[in-house]
């Protein structure tokens, strides 16, 4: 609070601050001093008081207002007291062993959805005939009966969290590290999902090659399952716990509740030949389409949600379409997405905005109309490309740079536009071709550029003349250009970046990006830098080269890694820094005595610098067959791309510098949201009850 420092001045008679100001009025000054100390005092006393109340309680006593209640603090934060969490203590106190207050506590320890089910009331019984009937005593006997064989529904839900079925009582219990359990009398589980469900608005669906009646959710023609767009539950009974999840939609689930699932604002929605009015639900037909077997009729759409696919009759194929808004899973926001993402404010850039109702209809019309005004001096060096639409741009996309410049091709906030970049050219390359045009630039007026927010198909980038810094941030330059339907990627030797030549420093933050190819003067330019952050970067396979110069030498090229999985080798000048990451090829520099490791995995037989606590320990490789890297998934596309398995070495899945998991995923903090879980289930389940955790995603 700002308080007024000559408050105290203030309080002098008139004839007293009248000599002061002749003398120059050291009095004031020094008043001013002592009012401030005076503040000071007041403050502490107000603060005092504020510090009774958990609301408004400064954070070095929460945890002193947490013991007044019995708050038990969380493993590895025992010095830190959530406030929402000391505040909700004795309300959960007196609700402890209902279950909608264990899916609560889920929330709010650790930000994944879940659903709470007493395991006990699935296991099947003796039931004598004369209690079966309506009512009570009818709910109870077909609480613990048998499967019913024709109850397609139900048996289509067994053994996930919305299952009905009884199984007879099992020994092993809920929380057994060795598989899931928990149906005895006592058994309460809790079932997590930990993949986020992540929109995407009025996307062009892909149209199968040769077939121009089958599509794609995915642009990239990749098999991708839909998800539940994940709604508030309105109460704690579980009537329709389904959709208040990011659950994957089964065949049988949308053949159920089509209604549900299907329409604008829902959780996925077919349009065709460029109208916005949806293709009605009495045209959609529920069907595998595993090989496209299925054929459906003239005028019936059939949707495989597993898959994420869509077959329209031969004779009523779409003629200028298909778009799609669908949601797909994936853990963390990580290359191009619609989600939030935080930007810093530049006044000064001139904006050009691209996209249906726009001035722009293409990317190079814009950047045009910037160079245009650039040269007329109608604008100044900073140049913003937005893109308002998710969107697929299909054109050449070469981008020169004069010295200042300093561009920028983004996506709107709400966006994920995809660049398809297609074989244009039979005499040249048809990359994203970013070039500095002008050889005599000054080093703190060479160009700059940033790709947000996009996702880059087809091609790769390439980057040639003195260039400043090239910045890839939430973007992705698929892995192998595209993807085949199984997610295999379609081009496995193909770089998806091409330093050429060229001084840029290469940055890339919450990227998923291929391999980095670097040709350079080895004798006249200095390595240049490549830093990477919160990234992936693939070479779609473990013995094929991330990082590397023509021919598998090493890259003129100093790379920086932070928090980073690299899938594949990097054969590199040096490694000044890599920490809390994941490497499943070898590395091999050419300078040992630059940088060092801190934290990461490098397989055996690697050539690295100095390490600080690196994995495989040397001193035991018995365990090497064992602390490995296991992901649970290693293909781009699939939901589970780039985690690690929760079978993977506790090594590597808390190895990092704060007990976190090495790799891209570091900051979601998967180990610590788990024991946070555990402790606060096992506080406020009843006693003598067997709870569990069971992660369905």
């Amino acid at each position: 609070m700002t308080r007024d420092p000559d408050a105290l001045a203030a309080l002098l008679p008139r004839r007293h601050r009248q000599r002061d100001a002749e003398e120059g009025e050291p009095l004031r000054a020094l008043l001013a001093v002592i009012n401030e100390q005076l503040d000071r005092v007041r403050d502490g006393v107000e603060q005092g008081y504020e510090d009774l109340f958990v609301e408004t309680a400064a954070p070095w006593a929460l945890p002193y207002l947490g013991d007044l209640v019995g708050y038990r603090t969380l493993p590895g934060h025992e010095s830190v007291a959530p406030r929402a969490d000391v505040a909700a203590t004795v309300a959960s106190r007196r609700r402890k062993g209902t279950l909608h207050l264990l899916e609560e506590i889920a929330g709010r320890v650790t930000a994944w959805p879940a659903r709470a089910v007493e395991l006990s009331r699935l296991v099947a019984h003796t039931q004598p005939v004369r209690l079966y009937g309506t009512g009570a005593a009818g709910d109870r006997a077909r609480r613990g009966r048998l499967a019913d064989l024709r109850d397609g529904a139900a048996l289509a839900l067994a053994g996930g969290p919305f299952d009905t079925t009884a199984r007879t009582a099992g020994v092993r219990r809920a929380g057994s590290a060795r598989g899931q359990g928990g149906r005895t009398p006592a058994g309460v589980g809790l079932f997590v999902w930990r993949l986020k469900a992540y929109p995407l608005t009025s996307s062009p669906a892909y149209c199968v090659d040769r077939a121009r009646n089958l599509y794609t959710f995915s642009l990239l023609g990749n098999d991708s399952p839909l998800v539940t767009r994940p709604v508030p539950e309105p109460s704690p009974t579980h009537v329709s716990a389904v959709d208040n999840v990011p659950g994957f939609i089964t065949r049988r689930l949308l053949h159920d509740r089509l209604a549900d699932f299907y329409g604008p604002g829902r959780s996925f929605v077919i349009r065709r030949d460029g109208t916005d009015r949806p293709v009605p639900p009495s045209d959609l037909v529920v069907a595998d389409l595993s090989g496209w077997r299925y054929r459906p009729g003239r005028d019936q759409v059939a949707v495989d949600p597993e898959l994420g696919r869509i077959a329209f009759g031969s004779r009523s194929a779409p003629r200028q379409g298909v778009w799609v808004d669908h949601h797909y899973a994936f853990a963390a926001d990580m290359g191009g997405g619609e989600y939030a993402r935080d930007r810093e404010p530049r006044p000064d850039a001139a904006v050009h905005r691209v996209g249906p109702g726009q001035p722009h209809r293409q990317i190079m019309d814009a950047y045009r109309a910037w160079r245009s005004d650039r040269r007329a001096g109608r604008t100044g060096p900073d140049g913003i490309i937005e893109i308002t639409h998710s969107g697929a741009f299909q054109e050449q996309l070469d981008f020169d740079l004069e010295p200042g410049d300093r561009l920028e091709v983004r996506a709107a906030e709400g966006t994920r536009p995809v660049i398809r970049l297609l074989d244009w050219y039979s005499n040249r390359p048809d990359a994203l071709n970013i070039r500095a045009i002008s050889d005599d630039c000054a080093p703190h007026e060479r160009p700059r550029v940033v790709l947000d927010g996009l996702l880059v198909a087809g091609r790769g980038v390439n980057v040639t003349g003195p260039m400043g810094t090239v910045v890839l941030r939430h973007s992705t330059l698929v892995p192998g250009w595209s993807l085949e339907p199984g997610c295999a990627p379609h081009s496995p030797d193909e770089p998806s970046i091409v330093l050429e030549r060229t001084t840029a420093c290469l940055q890339a933050e919450h990227s998923i990006l291929g391999t980095i190819e670097v040709i350079g003067d080895e004798v006249s330019e200095d390595p240049l830098g490549i830093h990477l952050s919160d990234s992936v970067l693939d070479a779609t396979g473990h013995d094929r080269v991330a990082l590397s110069a023509p021919d598998c030498r090493h890259a003129h090229a100093v790379l920086h890694l932070h928090r980073t999985t690299v899938i594949g080798e990097i054969h590199t000048h040096a490694v000044r820094i890599a920490e809390n990451s994941v490497l499943t090829g070898r590395l091999h520099v050419a300078r040992r005595g630059i940088g060092h490791l801190r934290h990461s995995y490098v397989p055996a037989g690697s050539r690295t610098p100095r390490r600080y606590r690196c994995l495989p320990d040397p001193a035991g490789p018995a365990d090497a067959a064992r602390v490995r890297p296991l992901f649970t998934a290693e293909r781009y596309g699939t939901p589970w791309y780039g985690l690690l398995s929760d079978r993977c070495a506790e090594e590597i899945r808390r190895g990092a510098d704060d007990g976190a998991e090495m790799g891209a995923f570091h900051d979601l903090y998967r180990p610590q949201r788990e024991d946070a879980l555990r402790a606060r289930l096992a506080e406020y389940t009843p006693a003598g009850t067997d709870a569990g955790i069971f992660f369905v995603t």
